[in-house]
């Protein structure tokens, strides 16, 4: 089957295309100073380049006018030996001829005699192949002819007296041959200018780009800063003694860049101490009315001796409202600590005790769920509060528990990483798995999963709380999720100085007797 016209050209160009992209591409990767040499060497190539061509041609032009008044000088003086060689010996008798010189004498297209001037001043003999080619020269002015017997010449052709044709030729490969050495030798010489305007070049360039290399190490130093919150300092500004040329533009403008990132910066920061010595204050001052609410609450339900239904259902509700508005105040003050910087307790803490007697709370708690704990043989020691590592376990299992159905496997395991000296605490479930959309936002406060998990109660603030308190021990938490399984993981740091010890095995014993009588 015959190929469309221009099917191979159709091809070839989206070639050629994809071709050019790459190599715009391999350009656009080059950094500046690598671009800014290469531009400068390629203009200084391409001035060589014109700078060869040009001498080249004018010193040909002028060799060559010189060879041509060598040329008519050799033709005067060779005519009057060819013009009547009866009265002389031919080229024999004609001295002071350079050497290669060439001479003859043509009638009616046919060389008659021919000779070129040898080193001994004597002459050799012309080949039939160059003397068809002479014969064949039109009268006139010096020319360049190729003679396969004898390379290039340059030849006049002048008319004699007799009605012939006088013949002179000098060779032209000395015009040639300097030519050649000159382009050598400005080769040589350009190559030379060429490798140490290179180095200049990419010294210069590297000097005046140094500010550059300055503003990106800046700005890398920024990239690598927490942001997020907190009083951030950001690096000291530039030097910038030049601010007229372009590169100290660029460094002034980065320099009032960062001071208008830092007083925004400063101006957020001192928002946020505000609301949080606001959140910190307001949650102290709410913790005695809602215990006073409770607690009256309590008392009305233990006073009134025969209450009704709605009375009954009424005092339940603001006792159980009480409770979960005093948990929700108790969670901001917490928050609004941690987040004001205050320091947690730095006791040894055996987090494999503090894992234990969580899971046995929450087993407890739970017992329409299917509970496996995986601990370690030997005991991992960590430096932080006590009960703020047992509020992280035990949000991660209420967690687990309340966001899941009857009937889940909750797995806890820790173990530890000696090579990274961290401990490593995974809380993970087969249920129905946490949305997509909100995954991303699951550390965040108040946030609450949609239908799909039960949040009869929450507060929003279980896992912010988690978060807080695992980064107050310079830990870090994340949590991946998908339909039947979600995972929260938590790395802390051990102890430097912490020797292992065995747990005891009673723990576990006591564990296990738990867990055989607390399901159904």
């Amino acid at each position: 089957m015959t190929a469309p016209a221009g099917a191979g050209s159709a091809v070839a160009e989206p070639s050629a295309t994809v071709e050019a992209a790459g190599l715009r591409s391999r350009v656009r990767r080059l950094s500046l100073r690598t671009r800014l040499v290469a531009v400068l060497l390629g203009l200084l190539l391409l001035s060589c380049a014109a700078l060869t061509v040009i001498t080249s041609f004018a010193l040909h032009d002028y060799l060559v006018g010189r060879l041509d008044q060598q040329l008519t000088a050799a033709g005067n003086r060779y005519a009057v030996s060819l013009e009547h060689p009866g009265d002389n010996a031919g080229f024999d008798s004609v001295v002071g001829q350079q050497v290669g010189t060439l001479g003859g004498r043509s009638v009616n297209g046919v060389v008659t005699a021919a000779g070129v001037v040898s080193g001994d001043s004597n002459t050799r003999s012309v080949s039939a192949a160059d003397r068809a080619i002479l014969g064949g020269l039109p009268a006139g002015g010096p020319r360049d002819v190729h003679l396969p017997g004898l390379g290039e010449y340059r030849v006049i052709v002048s008319p004699g007296q007799d009605g012939d044709l006088q013949l002179t030729g000098l060779p032209k490969h000395p015009v040639d041959d300097t030519i050649g050495r000159l382009i050598v030798i400005e080769i040589m010489v350009f190559l030379v200018a060429l490798v140490l305007t290179g180095l200049a070049g990419a010294l210069c360039v590297r000097l005046s780009l140094r500010p550059l290399d300055r503003v990106a190490r800046t700005a890398r130093q920024v990239s690598v800063l927490p942001l997020g919150s907190g009083d951030v300092q950001l690096p000291q500004r530039l030097p910038n003694s030049a601010a007229e040329t372009e590169v100290g533009q660029v460094t002034e403008a980065f320099n009032h860049m960062l001071e208008h990132v830092e007083s925004g910066f400063a101006e957020r920061h001192a928002s946020e101490k505000l609301l949080r010595q606001f959140v910190a204050d307001a949650s102290h001052e709410l913790r005695t009315p809602i215990a006073v609410i409770r607690s009256h609450a309590e008392y009305a339900q233990l006073a009134t001796s025969e209450p009704t239904e709605q009375l009954r259902t009424a005092l339940e509700r603001i006792v159980g409202e009480s409770e979960r508005m005093g948990t929700l105040v108790e969670d901001l003050l917490l928050l609004a600590r941690l987040d004001s910087g205050r320091e947690l307790a730095r006791d040894q803490v055996d987090l494999t005790h503090v894992v234990l007697d969580s899971v046995i709370d929450a087993q407890a708690a739970g017992r329409d769920h299917d509970w496996h704990l995986d601990l370690p043989e030997e005991e991992i020691l960590l430096s932080g509060d006590a009960n703020a590592l047992r509020q992280v376990i035990i949000n991660l299992l209420a967690n687990a528990r309340e966001h899941t159905p009857a009937g889940t496997t909750v797995r806890v395991s820790l173990s530890s990483d000696t090579d990274a000296g961290r401990a490593v605490l995974t809380v993970s479930d087969n249920g129905p798995g946490i949305p997509p959309a909100l995954l991303p936002h699951i550390f965040e406060r108040f946030v609450r999963a949609d239908s799909a998990r039960n949040h009869q109660g929450e507060s929003g603030l279980g896992l912010s709380i988690t978060e807080a308190i695992v980064h107050a021990h310079r830990g870090h938490i994340d949590a991946t999720s998908e339909s039947g399984h979600t995972r929260f993981t938590v790395w802390l740091p051990l102890m430097e100085t912490a020797a292992a010890a065995r747990v005891e095995r009673s723990d576990r014993r006591s564990f296990s007797d738990h867990s055989a009588g607390g399901r159904d």
